[in-house]
């Protein structure tokens, strides 16, 4: 676990966070004594309270035998569902029970229930003094019904038909008496309520009774007399004896035609084979004649006859011929008869048709009278339609009236509910629990009493400790060589700018010995391209300057002190930026992370000025943003290239100055660096949007830095010490194409990390 601040990074001892609980434990075994002790006290001479339990079954409790005619036979069916037990719990708790219970059992002589018995002296002072309200205002009822409400817990067992009542007491025979109490008053309540049910309907039904019995009289002496005056006799199956009649005749016409048309096909078929000479043998009505059947006989004989006498004798013997007469006699007497028959059975014809003419005129007339009774049955079914519905409403009321008068004469008013578990006497109190209210406190109280010491120990900063490999150390302490330690600031030469010639010449010469070994950070910046090999040519303008001034003036081999490389402190370089106007200044930082504090305290000085800076972080550590916002996971222009977060997302405000700040960012910088083109537009909208933009570099080339420039824009270079690396950065981008170049040193001011006096600072 660490904590980063404004000043350096630093870490939680957790060993030493925690030795403070052994260091404190005295006290904390103290407070956990002391609350404990209380919450002993408390639970030993608290009042006790008792709680019992009443359950009341809500089922039907009418039996087989008594249930009324017609009402469901299922004794075992359900006859309230949720909302039905819920109903009957507000019922239970109703201010009506409660008033019955609480006069039945005398609870308003009990201190218990009525505050006003027995008040205190204090309870007095304070109801005169007009700090509390005076019970007396209320009634003795309300105050009695308040104090029972809040000892008593009417509720629905889940998933069942059963109803709980809880109450609670000081005295536990009256915790168990209460709620029993009220189970029976509910009980009584609804058998009365059935009851006063019974002697209502046996109320209202008398006066109907009688007055339907009245009006079914009326109804049936009206069908009766409708009846008689339209003659609608009835018949047989309770039908019109008009209608009857038509029925039969119908039946009558029907079969007398069907005789006719019978007859009358007989004797065609008999015509007409008397007259085509056609066989009579296949006609039934002439072969069921007898005389026919005789005479068919004695034909027979006679063929027999002439078949004999035709072996011995010619056909014109007499014998034979006589056969042969009497035979043609024969046949003769066959077709008479068979007239006969056929006469006979036109006559049944025309008798059956005649039988059918008088039938037809019989159903006509019978037609217009079953018409006319089917118009007087329409009022007569209309009345007996009147005085069945009548007749049926009074045997209802009759059927009902006798079971309401049976269950109120015999006083048996079955109500579906009965105490399925009465309250017992509670042995232990439930409230105070001695063991588990000393047992919390005691938790509660070390809980409280360790984190407490903690905290304690936390923000009184003994548990911190400086955190290794501190990301940003003072310039004071790490960077400055031994000997700018000890001179002040002041004493350095001031200087606007750096003379090439003199940079050349300061190149060549000998390095100082005594300098301290510093390595320099070999990372490039974060947006920075490398340079190439080849130099280019306008490098031998400088030279031969360079050449030109050897050769007028006499170079002195006296080594000079660093001093004369000409670099300006950071108040100045402030002043050189606002008196230009310079809307972009770009710093280099050629010996690492230590010299990006001069870009820092420049954008800190023009910000307190009043001007509006922003300053935009381009080193691959975040050495210039972190030491602003104290911490390396704010996005930035990484997250900007890489269109990931806008400008809104990316700028944020220093925690020491009112300068702006873009820090590096959290997103990959190889896919940043595929968008560098959009480098120069961003630049040219943080210009429009501020006063001055100014952008650290780090270690950076003229190459790297070219993207950065445009219209107003300075280039500083950042040094620590004045040394050869120094002086060949510089060197370089002076021949690159940057002379105006000037040099800047944060030696002599506070790390930036810190808050200046003064100055807003983040707490």
């Amino acid at each position: 676990m660490s904590v980063q601040s404004a000043a350096a990074d630093v870490d939680v001892d957790l060993r030493q966070l925690f030795a403070s609980l052994a260091r404190n434990w005295l006290r904390i075994l103290l407070f956990v004594l002391v609350v404990t002790g209380l919450a002993f006290a408390f639970a030993s001479f608290a009042t006790r309270h008792y709680k019992a339990q009443t359950q009341i079954e809500i089922a039907p409790r009418e039996s087989v035998y008594t249930r009324p005619a017609g009402s469901n036979n299922d004794g075992d069916k359900p006859i309230l569902d949720e909302q039905g037990v819920a109903t009957q719990v507000q019922i239970i708790s109703s201010n009506e029970i409660l008033k019955q219970v609480a006069q039945k059992l005398g609870l308003s002589r009990l201190p218990e229930f009525d505050e006003t018995i027995n008040m205190s002296s204090l309870s007095r002072v304070l109801i005169l003094l007009g700090l509390r309200n005076d019970p007396m205002d209320v009634p003795a009822d309300e105050r009695v019904l308040k104090k029972m409400r809040e000892k008593l817990n009417v509720y629905g067992v889940e998933k069942t038909r059963i109803i709980a009542i809880e109450f609670s007491s000081e005295d536990p025979k009256l915790a168990a008496a209460i709620p029993d109490a009220i189970a029976a008053a509910y009980i009584a309540g609804q058998g009365a309520a059935k009851s006063e049910s019974n002697t209502a309907a046996a109320d209202f039904l008398a006066p109907e009774i009688a007055d339907l019995s009245k009006q079914v009289r009326d109804a049936e002496a009206k069908v009766a007399a409708y009846r008689a005056q339209s003659g609608l006799l009835i018949g047989g199956n309770n039908s019109v004896l008009a209608t009857q009649q038509l029925a039969e005749l119908s039946t009558e016409l029907s079969r007398v035609r069907a005789n006719r048309a019978a007859a009358e096909g007989t004797a065609d078929s008999v015509r007409k084979a008397l007259q085509n000479g056609g066989s009579l043998d296949s006609l039934p009505e002439v072969l069921s004649s007898d005389l026919i059947q005789r005479l068919r006989e004695r034909q027979v004989e006679l063929r027999a006859n002439i078949a004999d006498l035709s072996t011995t004798m010619l056909d014109n013997h007499p014998r034979v011929r006589a056969a042969k007469s009497q035979l043609a006699d024969l046949d003769a007497q066959i077709r008479s008869e068979a007239q006969k028959v056929m006469k006979g059975l036109v006559m049944q014809a025309d008798a059956a048709k005649a039988r059918e003419n008088q039938l037809v005129a019989d159903v006509n007339t019978l037609k217009a009278a079953s018409a006319q009774a089917g118009e007087q049955q329409v009022g007569l079914d209309a009345l007996q339609r009147d005085a069945a519905a009548k007749r049926q409403q009074l045997e209802l009321y009759l059927t009902n009236y006798r079971e309401a008068a049976s269950r109120q004469d015999r006083n048996y008013v079955p109500v579906d509910a009965r105490v399925s578990s009465p309250a017992s006497v509670p042995a232990e109190p439930y409230f105070p629990k001695v063991g588990p209210i000393v047992g919390a406190a005691a938790a509660a109280s070390l809980l409280l009493a360790a984190v407490y010491t903690l905290l304690r120990e936390l923000f009184s900063g003994r548990a911190m400790r400086p955190a290794t490999g501190a990301r940003f150390a003072p310039i004071d302490e790490v960077a400055m060589p031994p000997t700018a330690r000890q001179e002040p600031a002041a004493s350095l030469e001031p200087s606007a700018r750096l003379d090439p010639v003199a940079a050349s010449e300061f190149a060549d010469g000998p390095a100082e010995a005594s300098r301290p070994e510093r390595v320099a950070d070999p990372q490039p910046a974060a947006l920075s391209e490398p340079v190439a090999d080849a130099e280019p040519a306008a490098k031998a303008e400088p030279v031969t300057q360079a050449e030109s001034v050897a050769k007028s003036e006499p170079v002195m081999e006296v080594q000079r002190p660093r001093s004369v490389l000409g670099e300006i402190d950071v108040e100045k370089a402030a002043e050189k930026l606002i008196a230009s106007g310079a809307a972009r200044a770009i710093f280099v930082s050629p010996e690492g992370d230590e010299a990006a504090a001069s870009a820092i305290l420049v954008a800190r000085e023009v910000s307190d000025a009043g001007l509006r800076v922003l300053l935009l972080d381009l080193t691959a550590s975040g050495a210039a943003s972190r030491p602003m916002l104290d911490s390396g996971l704010f996005p930035g222009i990484t997250d900007l290239l890489a269109s990931q977060a806008q400008f809104s997302d990316v700028i944020h405000a220093d925690l020491y100055s009112d300068c702006h700040v873009i820090p590096v960012g959290t997103a990959d910088p190889v896919r940043a660096m595929r968008a560098a083109d959009r480098l120069p537009i961003i630049m040219q909208s943080l210009t429009t949007a501020y006063d001055l933009v100014v952008v650290e570099c780090g270690p950076a080339d003229a190459q790297g830095i070219s993207r950065l420039g445009g219209n107003a824009t300075e280039v500083f270079l950042s040094m620590l010490e004045a040394d050869d690396e120094v002086t060949q950065a510089a060197v370089r981008l002076i021949e690159n194409g940057y002379p105006d170049l000037t040099l800047v040193t944060p030696l002599g001011h506070e790390p930036p990390g810190n808050p200046v006096p003064g100055r807003r600072s983040a707490a």
